[in-house]
């Protein structure tokens, strides 16, 4: 490592935030979108109903992982320098903080302002006569034929409860003998969250409709008491890829073991007697640390069928996705890709830039073109209905070669995967599963055409999934380009991810686990001055966009460019473990963090010498700075060379440096927000220059 800032801070935990409490920050500023009154009212509840689904899949996989760590009496420090005990103690801490604002948030202003829009969230206490009789119907017809009372005694043991379940606990006392008895009734899922009375207007917590009718399932027995609880289990995959025969049949088997992981967090009412909530503690084996205690609903998660309301007056006036410039016709209607890329490279930015008439078409005009031969994708996350997987599989049952490299360690999508991995291959397709020990996380599509008497290669690269749903609402470019350099790099790619290759080469990628470290730690170090660089002093400039900045190699190496003068500018939009300007270790290290309407996606990495002195580069590409991404995944950066889309990139960046309406600051190890002067906000201010951009600006 160059002489410099990073020798005298070396082994210092105080130069990195804990990557956890980071994490947390991030949801922090997620739920501050909920809280801002400007923010719609269906709008507030949808982020509030965020927050909570980001907490869950936190506390499965991160909290597991400390607990995990705990429990096996695990010495190593965080590079920050804490415990995972003392990172446990801190995570409790801010979630009680956390959870406490949602809940007020919730209850003080999100029901208030939706009740006052015409939408009512209620409690079975404020329902009239009426509105009661409808809802005891409906408790008649589509909920008490479902619901199974389970008794808790000596004939009886405690009975498993399921991650995230919502339940009920009821004490109960036998009117003749008094003696109290415990049941838990689960919630049914497959329900909806709230229950609608009969004029559309008011909702009703399903819990609540229940226990208004707890008679009914305790028949002549006296209620004592009931409350809600839900309980949250490890959910990481601990899978032994080394010792399993079929990753197919040993990721379903993790899938199914999900289910009964430890519980990690034990959610409960604030109403709840110290009695109730001491045996769930007992039974379920967690401590007070683990038990958070809500004042609002649990799960606010259910929030989301309440924003399905078709109410877009109290919802974000989002404009609609434009087709891409380039790629169609003075009519608006499909070009014909093939001849459009053997002009020059396009890029496609999404949502402001259709997902379906820019990626899907290109997939779909492979599959029926007859001079196509092989069409290769990487499948991460696929939607539901992916018209890409429909296009594959026509293209296989037309006689073209397919292959789909399918991960099926997706996280929380592996069902989901390995049911797609099979309609694949029941049509033809070459489904392969990736390599051990890495999961394959890049966003590559290859086609293979024939012209003339040699075969071409056109490619797409990008920064988000294949994934139509989720390409409507997350921000990301992506780039298709027929150059011969990045041809060769993506078949050499997909040759190393379906057979066997080593000691690879590449022109245009930057390819991890191998070269991209490696590759990143020369192009920092290139911004630097003379001798430990090429740059003249003062003429350094970093620019990158991530979602997450955790890696400490490469976070010292940006310490070190920064106490040599180079200038550096990252947009983080979650979990960013450098501390920027703090004197003599990040004085010229600036992040800022873009929380929206869309979730900022995109992997940017842009050096103003990375070639030389003068000599821009930029790449995008499906990485962030983490040592998983680095080390432990396949993650390919492709290295964009046209001036034109540089340019309007750096336009782009330009726009959310400049953003101060959902711009957050970092400084130190607080987030702030950048106050509004000038009155931008970068994801409106996109969707009216996607507008201007055109096939020349491509």
């Amino acid at each position: 490592m160059p002489v410099g800032i990073v020798d005298a801070v070396d082994g210092d935990p105080g130069r990195f935030i804990n990557r956890e409490l980071s994490w947390l920050e991030f949801d922090e500023r997620v739920l501050a979108i909920a809280a801002d009154p400007s923010t719609p009212p269906l709008e507030r509840a949808k982020f509030l109903a965020i927050f909570s689904q980001n907490l869950d899949e936190f506390f499965q996989v991160r909290t597991a992982g400390l607990l995990d760590q705990v429990e096996a009496e695990v010495t190593d420090l965080s590079p920050d320098g804490l415990t995972a005990s003392q990172q446990v103690s801190l995570i409790a801490r801010q979630v009680a903080i956390m959870v406490r604002r949602a809940d007020g948030i919730f209850l003080n202003e999100v029901v208030p302002a939706l009740s006052e829009a015409g939408v009512r969230l209620c409690q079975w206490a404020e329902l009239d006569r009426a509105d009661r009789d409808y809802l005891s119907a409906e408790f008649d017809r589509r909920i008490f034929p479902v619901l199974t009372p389970l008794a808790v005694d000596p004939g009886h043991p405690f009975p498993y409860i399921s991650n995230l379940s919502l339940n009920l606990a009821v004490t109960v006392r036998d009117p003749d003998d008094h003696e109290r008895r415990f049941a838990r009734l689960k919630v049914p899922p497959l329900l909806p969250r709230f229950v609608v009375t009969a004029d559309g207007k008011r909702f009703v917590p399903l819990e609540q409709v229940i226990s208004a009718h707890l008679h009914r399932l305790f028949n002549g027995m006296i209620i004592d008491e009931h409350e809600t609880f839900r309980v949250t289990r490890n959910a990481d995959l601990d899978l032994e890829e080394e010792d399993a025969e079929d990753l197919l049949e040993a990721v379903e088997l993790e899938i199914r073991r999900r289910r009964f992981g430890n519980a990690v967090r034990l959610e409960v009412p604030v109403t709840m007697s110290g009695d109730m909530r001491d045996l769930l503690q007992r039974e379920l084996d967690v401590d007070d640390e683990q038990v958070h205690v809500h004042e609002g609903p649990l799960d606010l998660t259910g929030l989301w069928s309440v924003y399905g309301l078709d109410r877009p007056d109290l919802k974000f006036a989002t404009p609609h996705p434009i087709n891409a410039r380039a790629l169609v016709t003075a009519n608006d209607e499909p070009a014909e890709f093939f001849s459009v890329l053997r002009r020059g490279d396009v890029m496609v930015h999404h949502p402001y830039e259709s997902f379906a008439s820019s990626v899907e078409e290109f997939i779909r005009q492979a599959a029926s073109d007859r001079h196509v031969q092989a069409i290769k994708v990487t499948l991460y996350r696929t939607s539901g209905d992916s018209a890409i997987v429909a296009s594959l599989i026509k293209a296989a049952e037309a006689g073209k070669q397919v292959v789909a490299l399918v991960e099926l360690k997706a996280r929380f999508d592996e069902a989901n995967n390995i049911e797609w991995a099979r309609s694949l291959e029941r049509a033809g397709v070459h489904v392969v599963y990736g390599l051990v020990g890495l999961k394959t996380h890049t966003k590559v599509a290859l086609v293979a055409r024939a012209e003339g008497d040699s075969i071409r290669a056109y490619c797409h690269v990008g920064t988000g999934n294949y994934n139509s749903k989720t390409a409507s609402i997350y921000a990301d470019f992506g780039i298709f380009t027929a150059a011969a350099d990045v041809g060769i790099d993506a078949e050499n790619l997909f040759n190393f991810l379906t057979g066997y290759s080593r000691d690879i080469s590449y022109s245009r990628l930057l390819v991890a686990p191998n070269d991209m470290r490696p590759g990143l730690i020369e192009l920092i170090r290139n911004e630097r001055p003379a001798p430990a660089g090429t740059t003249p002093a003062g003429q350094g400039r970093i620019l990158m966009k991530m979602n997450s900045l955790v890696d400490p190699e490469i976070i010292d190496e940006l310490y070190a460019a920064s106490s040599d003068g180079v200038e550096i500018d990252l947009i983080v939009r979650g979990i960013c473990c450098l501390r920027p300007q703090v004197p003599g270790l990040s004085d010229h290290i600036r992040v800022r963090s873009i929380v929206g309407r869309y979730l900022e996606h995109p992997r940017l990495y842009r050096f103003a010498n990375g070639s030389g002195p003068g000599d821009p580069l930029l790449f995008l590409g499906s990485a962030d700075i983490m040592p998983r991404n680095l080390d432990r995944r396949i993650e390919a950066l492709v290295s964009v060379t046209s001036p034109a889309l540089v340019a309007r990139v750096d336009e782009v960046m330009a726009v959310e440096l400049a953003d101060d309406r959902l711009a957050w600051s970092l400084s130190d190890d607080s987030w702030v927000k950048v106050p509004t002067v000038a009155d931008i906000e970068a994801q409106l201010t996109l969707h009216e220059m996607s507008r201007t951009w055109t096939s020349q600006g491509r």
